[in-house]
């Protein structure tokens, strides 16, 4: 069996960053358990590729230079949460070195990670996701319509449009805070999103491609304290309330087949390869509403994905092995 070069790249310099470095524990072991691999892990920090041993990669093309001999990439695995990974310019940066890559192409990553394309994307192809209002630009005419959408449903959230794990995410409930949290997360994007707080589950399906098919899990469950809002500490911090499940309770059949038509809706309509975490929001009303997409989930020992496709009878390690092969094959 031939062997095939495997980068790993983690990091990256967004928010996320520490986050990712663990994921790629997890798939750099699960990649160096097949044999068909050879496999060099580096970590991108300020724009430069760090190896373990402080050492840096070069590239030339798809030759990586800093690590011995130099190593020919057949493909990448981009393990970045957040910039620059999910947000398409890593991948734009792979595919002018023509290496080939695991995950959603350039293009769908930055719809993905910008919450408003992503709505946008949602609304025209008739998926449901939460009312919204878009604040493109700090003006007064824009103050007006975010006060206007907030005397409407009195319970917002505001987000930077363009930031992950919820990152510069506010609830916000009082008028005079309205504007204070817009412009908190104008300092970390340069649009921002209102959306109206919904009261609701939160249900993730692992949406992935195995076996030449697209695979969809049954949901799995976040369930959060009482009043809890699931922002980066309640997500990754060792003090987190928050519990998961992959056999949520109380789920009739009809909202399972919902959900799945939707997963199966936002996958081709947002154009998503490879592997991707689709998260809902189950109403008490029984709606299902889009919530987010990730292009590339965490993999982390509290992720969901990871735990949803073995639930739903896959590998991980063998998910990964056909992800490389299909990348190497379909090229750059």
């Amino acid at each position: 069996m031939a062997k095939y070069n495997v980068l790993v790249v983690c990091g990256g310099d967004g928010s996320e960053h520490g986050v990712s470095v663990v994921s790629a524990d997890f798939v750099e072991q699960q990649l160096r358990n097949c044999p068909d691999f050879e496999v060099l892990r580096a970590t991108l920090h300020e724009r430069r590729f760090l190896l373990a041993d402080g050492g840096e990669l070069s590239f030339s093309g798809n030759v990586a230079s800093g690590a011995g001999e130099p190593f020919k990439v057949d493909c990448v695995v981009p393990v970045i949460h957040g910039h620059p990974g999910e947000t398409g310019d890593f991948q734009s940066f792979l595919s002018i070195l023509g290496i080939p890559y695991i995950g959603c192409n350039s293009e769908s990553s930055r719809y993905c990670f910008n919450k408003i394309t992503t709505k946008l994307y949602l609304s025209a192809y008739g998926i449901p996701n939460t009312p919204y209002v878009m604040v493109p630009a700090p003006t007064k005419g824009c103050r007006e319509t975010a006060f206007a959408f907030f005397h409407r449903h009195h319970d917002v959230y505001v987000k930077a449009a363009s930031q992950g794990s919820s990152v510069g995410c506010y609830h916000v409930t009082a008028e005079d805070a309205l504007w204070p949290a817009i412009e908190k997360a104008f300092t970390l994007s340069s649009e921002v999103l209102i959306e109206q707080t919904i009261p609701h589950r939160e249900l993730e399906v692992a949406a992935y491609e195995y076996g030449g098919e697209v695979v969809l899990t049954e949901p799995g469950e976040i369930i959060m304290p009482d009043g809890a809002f699931y922002d980066f500490d309640e997500k990754y911090s060792k003090d987190s309330k928050t519990v998961t499940t992959v056999e949520p309770e109380g789920l009739s059949a009809a909202t399972r087949a919902l959900i799945h038509d939707l997963a199966g809706k936002t996958f081709s309509a947002l154009k998503l390869r490879d592997l991707s975490r689709i998260d809902f929001f189950l109403a008490p009303d029984g709606n299902v509403l889009v919530n987010e997409i990730n292009t590339f989930p965490g993999m982390t020992p509290i992720s969901m994905f990871p735990k949803l496709l073995e639930h739903h009878g896959h590998r991980i390690g063998d998910f990964f092995r056909e992800a490389v092969l299909r990348a190497i094959k379909r090229g750059a």
